[in-house]
């Protein structure tokens, strides 16, 4: 898929209601293949509906899906194999066939632990599913292991029409996150406060919101080939935002004779303005999928970090060096270049 594909406001109502959709979308087919397995009268027929149900359930977006009905075929077809491989010794010798499923059931407690731990499940699930079938019964057998097979094709079908995709599913997060960013920053600086608003648990909520969009990375990754360390980049560097948010908001608001003297600095009124200008431009940036403005606003953003250094560094021998207002002062200099590199990252995140 496109990075850089624009948002319908059709898609955004729709993402953000992307569990109804994922409801939907599992009764659907849940109910087609229903029929499906009764017009044709597949043999052990609850095996495709049950396989539908754990593939689609737990997850919604394509890159999420695809990967997992792969590792749920492969799982399957080698734990037909060994399931197999058991019913024809159960004929030659019950301890020589124990012996063998054994051997199995330690492949797959071993591989568990490893980087595929789903496909490894699914070797014991197969083999119990298999040898389950009556003594030698391989006609029995190899239907409940292609029936596996059919119901990961068929989630991948019903997947794969209209799909969710995690990746724009995670930049209407981003842009939500920005948007209740700007609004936090916009409440706590804003000049027509006389007291310091309670904030709290509105910058709590954003660190929730963070910590949720995580659950995303992998597969909008996976779809976008987009690498991960990216999409962790902008992980840290929203945290690191929303820290120094709170750092700020203390700063600012830590005693009133500071309070007026920041209120009144015209470089600082302008660092605010530009700050909620870029959040503003990257929110925008992300619903659309051009980067170009925000590009435009990096670069005097940056100038704006320069300018609040040199003020910290005329200030060195004066007296404000202990009080908030030269904190502040830094604070709005480094959430500055935290986002000079949040926006960076949304670009390279963007690109075409």
């Amino acid at each position: 898929m496109r990075p850089d594909k624009s948002l319908s406001p059709f898609e955004i109502r729709l993402y953000r209601h992307y569990r109804i959709v994922h409801g939907v979308r599992i009764a659907l087919a849940f109910i087609l293949t229903f029929l499906l397995v009764r017009l044709l009268d597949v043999p052990e027929g609850t095996w495709p509906l049950i396989t539908l149900v754990v593939i689609m359930g737990p997850i919604s977006f394509w890159g999420n899906v695809v990967p997992r009905a792969f590792d749920r075929i492969g799982g399957t077809i080698l734990g037909s194999v060994l399931g197999l491989v058991a019913l024809k010794l159960e004929l030659i010798s019950l301890p020589l066939m124990l012996l063998w499923c054994a051997a199995g059931m330690f492949l797959c407690g071993f591989l568990a632990l490893g980087k595929k731990p789903y496909q490894a499940l699914l070797i014991g699930i197969t083999l119990a599913v298999v040898v389950g079938a009556p003594a030698g019964d391989m006609h029995t057998a190899l239907w409940r292991g292609g029936d596996v097979i059919l119901g990961s094709l068929l989630a991948m079908l019903f997947t794969g029409i209209w799909p969710q995709r995690a990746f724009l599913h995670w930049r209407i997060q981003m842009a939500h996150y920005v948007t209740q960013f700007n609004r936090v920053y916009q409440a706590g600086f804003s000049p027509n406060l006389v007291e310091r608003p309670r904030l709290e648990k509105r910058l709590q909520q954003m660190l929730n919101d963070v910590v949720k969009m995580r659950a995303l990375i992998t597969p909008a990754s996976k779809e976008t080939h987009i690498q991960k360390s990216i999409f962790e980049a902008i992980q840290t560097v929203n945290r690191n935002l929303v820290c120094m948010l709170e750092l700020q908001i203390n700063a600012y608001w830590a005693s009133r004779d500071s309070h007026f003297v920041m209120l009144n600095a015209r470089t600082l009124r302008e660092t605010q303005q530009m700050t909620q200008q870029t959040l503003l431009t990257i929110a925008h940036a992300l619903y659309e999928g051009n980067p170009q403005p925000i590009r435009a606003n990096s670069a005097r953003l940056s100038e704006i970090a320069a300018e609040l250094r040199q003020l910290i560094d005329a200030r060195d021998g004066e007296s404000l060096v202990e009080t908030p207002i030269h904190g502040y002062v830094w604070l709005s200099s480094e959430l500055a270049r935290q986002l000079e590199l949040l926006s960076h990252l949304i670009c390279r995140a963007l690109r075409k």
